[in-house]
């Protein structure tokens, strides 16, 4: 899986949005067209218990990814399925 940086290039964003006003429709042009696959009637539920300091662990990892940590932990739970 593709993890995208929340990291950006630009030091201020004034500069980024002055970059983006000039050049968004021709990067918007220049992108192409991707598959994603949305998972399908997630209807059972399972409930799972962590001691408050693995809770926060886990939010901060999924705070960084750009994620809630239902869905990181969903995520690591496929992965781990996927390769056993």
């Amino acid at each position: 899986m593709t993890t995208i940086s929340n990291k950006t290039i630009f030091q201020n964003r004034n500069k980024e949005a002055k970059f983006w006003k000039q050049n968004f429709t021709p990067a918007w042009k220049k992108g192409k067209p991707v598959k994603i696959q949305f998972s399908k009637n997630l209807s059972e539920t399972i409930n799972v218990r962590f001691d408050s300091h693995t809770i926060n662990t886990l939010r901060n990892q999924a705070q960084k990814r750009g994620l809630g940590a239902t869905q990181l932990i969903r995520m690591w739970i496929l992965e781990k399925l996927q390769t056993s």
